[in-house]
């Protein structure tokens, strides 16, 4: 039994780092916007 409590805080720990992560990336990273132009030719219009 006491392997499988240290698996499942090895796991626990794990997660939380991949959650902190995220959190982190999410709240603490500003995207930088800016303006796109896409041309779509002619023929993507046409029904067939």
């Amino acid at each position: 039994m006491p392997s499988l409590f240290r698996f499942l805080t090895v796991v626990g720990v794990i997660a939380g780092v991949i959650y902190g992560v995220v959190f982190a990336l999410a709240n603490f990273v500003n995207p930088n916007p800016r303006e796109m132009t896409v041309t779509i030719p002619a023929d993507k219009f046409l029904k067939r």
